[in-house]
């Protein structure tokens, strides 16, 4: 997910003409990764017995390291950040203040979760070209930004689905949880639907942005095989590997 966000940085800031500096993505990448992690560590600590994923397993055994960790990467992290251009640096302490206040309110949001989680991952991938941008967004942007935010939010809810059972073990909530079995796959489904619509929309009347939209494809062509095949990418994890691989999907839009 680390490497995806800078990949996606990377196509935003392609898209709108802005020029980011080294910095600001290693930035990214390491938040990323630090809000994954703690996420984790937390979720880690609430269950009292052994966790019944492997994630959540290797988080309780080497909690005390990767706490270590974590912090040294905040450090790094903040080095980075203090080298930001004036404008990137105060919309990520906007952004920074959202994300202690998710951390804050974890607990209670519940069915909320995945949504809330991926509309910070795509305000932070978007933050630096944004920020930087020469002109405000125009519809067409604001019609592709829903679109990968929807990809991220079916990623996070393919996730949820998968771990449903383990979820349910470790009393962990979710919005598949919440909503069952039955709702979920019926939220899943019309989410995909959702996209498939605003992207066709997208294709008939702006079709300068064929390239990226293509890129948006594939993503959920890729969650959708996830999601219809439980079979094959429950073993091993191999929904998470994929899953979070659809981020690294922008490399070849950048190197077309």
């Amino acid at each position: 997910m680390a490497l995806g966000s800078i990949c996606c940085a990377a196509w935003f800031a392609e898209m709108f003409n802005a020029t980011l500096k080294p910095y600001a993505l290693m930035s990214l990448a390491l938040t990323v990764w630090i809000i994954y992690t703690a996420d984790h560590l937390l979720d880690a600590r609430k269950i009292p017995e052994p966790a019944s994923t492997e994630r959540h397993r290797f988080h309780q055994k080497n909690y005390s390291l990767l706490l270590y960790i974590l912090l040294f990467a905040l450090l790094v992290d903040l080095i980075f950040v203090f080298l930001l251009r004036r404008i990137v640096f105060q919309w990520g302490l906007v952004l920074s203040g959202f994300i202690v206040v998710y951390f804050l309110t974890q607990q209670y949001l519940k069915y909320l979760k995945e949504l809330t989680v991926a509309l910070l991952f795509s305000i932070g991938v978007l933050l630096p070209a944004l920020s930087l941008a020469h002109e405000q967004p125009v519809t067409s942007d604001l019609l592709f930004i829903t679109q990968f935010v929807l990809t991220a939010l079916i990623n996070l809810l393919l996730f949820s689905w998968y771990d449903r059972d383990n979820d349910r073990q470790d009393k962990h909530e979710s919005a598949v949880t919440f909503l069952g079995d039955r709702k979920s796959k019926i939220v899943i489904g019309s989410t995909f639907v959702l996209n498939s619509v605003l992207m066709t929309g997208s294709i008939l009347f702006f079709p300068q942005l064929m390239n990226s939209l293509l890129i948006i494809f594939f993503m959920n062509a890729i969650l959708l095989w996830i999601f219809i095949q439980p079979q094959l990418f429950k073993e091993n994890d191999r929904f998470r590997l994929i899953g979070d691989s659809i981020f690294l999907l922008p490399l070849f839009h950048l190197f077309m």
